[in-house]
Parts: structure tokens; C-alpha cells; sequence
């Protein structure tokens, strides 16, 4: 039998996400601190007559199987190269992470299917080329293609890499209510906010990262917590575990991450959260380095 291609799609985590400004076109520009956890959905396919996607997972249920944005991605990839894969793929998404998260699953999983897409032609395509489609798909699905650390800035599409990074763990817990990220930044009080300091490079040591996220916010986290009120008190609950060097809600929400520099601290802190909470979304894992 042929073993099929398999792509992660990892969590998306904004540790620091800064509104500061807004476009013409309607669009924010944003200034965010990236990372990506060793967790997420996971896009599999086989050869196949045709292009199919089924989705399966805890959360896969209500996504259905025809136009999300993995079908999206792949159409526009062979729209924009044609014969590159020269044969259908039958794709299966295991959707793991909980949907409109603010952990850029969607985002993620189109990614995934470019990353696919292109690994499977002769030809190497230009990773900028595919950046652009990318942007074309969503905000977040560049810094998806990269899935490491990185800084974010314009609507997304801007993109700075980092060289280093501390190695650090997070939990992340969702109280499985969807959050419409239009319906957050309808409510934003301020469109225009100052952005992140610079970052001190190389960033190696987690207390570095700790004092340098203490100068920064997500300035979506108030509109949010309105909405959800659970998010301020999973902050709240999460700021007190031993170890935690900062809580914070990620992208839109309704996720609210804590990050720590130890796994056993973050796999404990993740233990009694699903004590506390056995109705929501817990999971630990480290972030995934440079």
C-alpha cells in the first residue's frame, strides 16, 4: 500500500498581538510575536483520481467535507501552477484543534496543503511565489507556511523570522466557545495602539522572553473577554500556576495560552486544568524552535 503524505499543521500561538492601525481597505495592520506549538490538525492524501477532502478528528464535526480552506488552497495552487502535481489527491484533515480559536487552525491547514502541494512537483517553487498565494488565502496562513518563531507585521504578510528562540513549553485551553474574530475587532476600542518593543537578538533564555513580554499585550483581549467571559478567568487561573511566565489570551480567542520554561511545570499545570475544567480544551506542548 502507499504511504500517504503527511503534513502537520501546528497551533498557531500570538504570544504578544498589537493593533496599530487600520487600512483603507478595511483591513488592520497588526504587530504580533508568532510561535507554534508541537500540536495541531494533520493533512494526510494519497494519489487519487480527483481531488477529495474528508475531515475527521475530535472537531471535525460541523466542518463538513467540500469548501474550507484546505480545498481553497489547493485549488488556488494549481490554478496558479498547473500540471506541478499531475494527479488528483484524496485528503484527509484530522481536525485536532478546537474551530474560530484563535490558534489559526484553518490557517494552519491551508498552509499544510501548500506545503503538500509543493513538496510533491519536480519543480521547486519559489518559497516568496508561495507566500503570496498564501496571503491571498488569509491573514495568518504566511506565518503558517513558516510555522516557527516569527514577527508578523501589515495585515500578516510581513514576515521576520527568528534566528533564536528559548526553548519553552505552553498549555493552551479553550472553553470551547467560538469566538467571530470580525465580531472582536468590531468591538475594538482603539485601532490605532503603539506596537511591540524591538526584540533584543538573539533571544535565548526564557526570563529574557518573560521581561521582554511583560512591555507587550493583545489588544484584543479586552473585546473578547466581554464577549467570553470565561477568557479572564482562564488568565487569571492560569497567571497563579507555579512556573507560568505569562497568560494571555492568543489571536482572537477564545484561547488563552500560559507559557513556562519547563515541561513538567506546564504538563502539571495542564493536569489540574483538566481537573478544574473537564469541559474544556487542554493541551501542553512545547513550542516548536527556529
Amino acid at each position: 500500500m502507499t504511504e500517504p503524505f503527511v503534513q502537520p499543521a501546528p497551533a498557531k500561538v500570538n504570544l504578544a498581538l498589537h493593533v496599530v492601525g487600520r487600512r483603507a481597505d478595511g483591513y488592520h495592520e497588526l504587530d504580533s510575536l508568532m510561535v507554534f506549538a508541537d500540536i495541531g490538525d494533520e493533512l494526510a492524501a494519497l494519489p487519487a483520481a480527483a481531488d477529495r477532502l474528508t475531515v475527521t478528528g475530535p472537531f471535525g464535526k460541523g466542518l463538513g467535507n467540500g469548501d474550507n480552506l484546505v480545498t481553497r488552497a489547493v485549488a488556488a495552487f494549481r490554478a496558479r501552477w498547473p500540471g506541478h502535481v499531475p494527479f488528483g489527491l484524496d485528503m484527509t484533515l484530522a481536525k485536532n484543534l478546537p474551530v474560530a480559536a484563535g490558534l489559526g487552525g484553518g490557517s494552519a491547514d491551508a498552509a499544510a496543503a501548500l506545503r503538500l502541494m509543493a513538496s510533491l512537483g519536480e519543480a521547486e517553487i519559489a518559497a516568496a511565489d508561495l507566500v503570496e498565494l498564501a496571503a491571498g488565502l488569509g491573514a495568518d496562513v504566511p506565518a503558517c507556511l513558516v510555522s516557527a518563531p516569527l514577527v508578523a507585521r501589515g495585515i500578516g504578510e510581513v514576515m521576520r523570522p527568528l534566528k533564536a528562540f528559548p526553548a519553552c513549553h505552553i498549555v493552551l485551553v479553550n472553553p470551547l466557545v467560538p469566538v467571530a474574530t470580525s465580531e472582536v475587532f468590531r468591538r475594538l476600542q482603539s485601532r490605532e495602539n503603539p506596537p511591540m518593543p524591538d526584540i533584543a537578538e538573539p533571544m535565548t533564555r526564557p526570563a529574557q522572553l518573560g521581561i521582554w513580554l511583560a512591555e507587550t499585550r493583545n489588544d484584543l483581549e479586552p473585546a473578547a473577554i466581554a464577549m467570553v467571559p470565561q477568557i479572564g478567568s482562564l488568565i487569571a487561573r492560569l497567571s497563579q500556576t507555579p512556573g507560568c511566565m505569562l497568560s494571555r489570551m492568543s489571536g482572537s480567542g477564545a484561547t488563552v495560552f500560559g507559557l513556562f520554561g519547563s515541561g513538567a511545570q506546564a504538563h502539571q499545570a495542564a493536569h489540574e486544568l483538566r481537573q478544574a475544567y473537564p469541559d474544556y480544551w487542554v493541551a501542553a506542548a512545547p513550542l516548536i524552535e527556529p
